[in-house]
């Protein structure tokens, strides 16, 4: 019987934690075990494992360092709720609106790292992240002078008030500036669960294809790719603009589970937070990503209870997990309780 490789067991790994944790916690809610608090934040700690997945595919296999990915998150949470609410009359059903407003979202995310990745992928290392981080903040900026709003006639834009909209009777402002976008709350756990398995699919398999092993040859040494043939612009952009789609995806995801959210929301702050996430999970192991994203997104409301106190816990043990997976006694620890592991299951199949 063939055995399965390193890369493929991985994978699968991948795919039952997932799973796990939506069995787990549909149990939990099932019987009535799981609090107001927790429930609410069952799709923020999905749209920030699939943010983590998806800088991590820029940060970790790719090797370039971006700052701006709330602007991403921020452009496909907004038209995820434009899109939404321009479609409330003619879809009724609310799956079917997520759906497309979440491709819409994803598209137009894309397009949106296309059009900075195009330019901003010719530049290296702190110029790169110098750039993003530039990025994000112009499009909160943006974001805090846009009004959008809706009537029978379609979407209607302006920069300057919702009273230059010139909406017909019956018409919604879904954007109003700085006040952020009024969105009727239709995201579901199951569907951030699918949309999580199908971002852990897209990446899992990329790393795996001929584009993928591509981009970590760029990643390890530009000059050799360069002289093998590779186009490093262009490799750097697919994995560029997948991870844009896959973030505004998981921005309209987070945006349809409240009923307002602002620009203020999807600032540096945010960015930062995905990158400790990918850093404290290990660059490059989605595994890693996974597991920091959702036990860092949940912990500062378990520490509630301890109230001016909790954010100083938290920090303490963000430190706390640098430290150790930084130090080499711990990781040379850990590989020799791996490699201990695997000897006796060897010696078992062998007896």
């Amino acid at each position: 019987m063939k055995k399965l490789s390193k890369d493929t067991l991985m994978s699968f790994v991948n795919y039952g934690i997932v799973i796990l944790f939506y069995i787990v916690f549909q149990i939990l809610a099932s019987t009535g075990n799981l609090s107001s608090t927790m429930k609410g934040q069952l799709i923020p700690i999905v749209s920030y494992v699939i943010m983590a997945l998806s800088l991590n595919l820029v940060v970790g296999i790719s090797g370039e360092l971006s700052l701006g990915h709330a602007g991403f998150m921020s452009v496909g949470a907004f038209t995820g709720a434009v899109v939404s609410t321009a479609l409330t009359d003619g879809i009724p059903n609310t799956v079917v609106r997520l759906l497309i407003s979440i491709v819409i979202a994803a598209v137009m995310a894309g397009i949106a790292g296309i059009l900075i990745g195009i330019p901003v992928l010719r530049l290296r290392g702190d110029y790169l992240a110098i750039v993003t981080l530039a990025f994000g903040e112009i499009i909160k900026n943006v974001l805090n002078c846009l009004y959008v709003g809706v009537d029978r006639r379609g979407i209607h834009f302006s920069m300057n008030s919702t009273g230059a909209l010139d909406l017909q009777e019956g018409g919604k402002v879904v954007i109003n500036g700085p006040m952020g976008a009024s969105i009727m709350k239709i995201s579901s756990f199951t569907c951030g669960i699918v949309l999580l398995l199908l971002v852990l699919f897209v990446i899992q398999n990329l790393i795996k294809s001929r584009h993928g092993r591509a981009i970590m040859a760029i990643r390890d040494n530009r000059i050799a790719a360069e002289a093998c043939g590779l186009n490093v612009t262009k490799y750097k952009l697919i994995a560029f603009v997948i991870s844009a789609a896959m973030a505004g995806a998981a921005g309209c995801l987070y945006a349809l589970n409240f009923a307002t959210v602002a620009p203020k929301k999807f600032d540096f702050n945010t960015s930062i937070l995905v990158l400790v996430f990918v850093v404290l999970g290990g660059i490059g192991n989605m595994t890693g990503s996974i597991i920091a994203a959702a036990l860092l997104t949940v912990l500062p409301e378990l520490l509630r209870q301890f109230q001016d106190y909790r954010m100083l816990i938290y920090a303490i043990v963000l430190v706390l997990v640098m430290i150790a997976t930084n130090n080499e006694k711990i990781r040379g620890l850990i590989k020799s309780i791996g490699k201990k592991n695997k000897q006796e299951s060897s010696g078992k199949e062998a007896a």
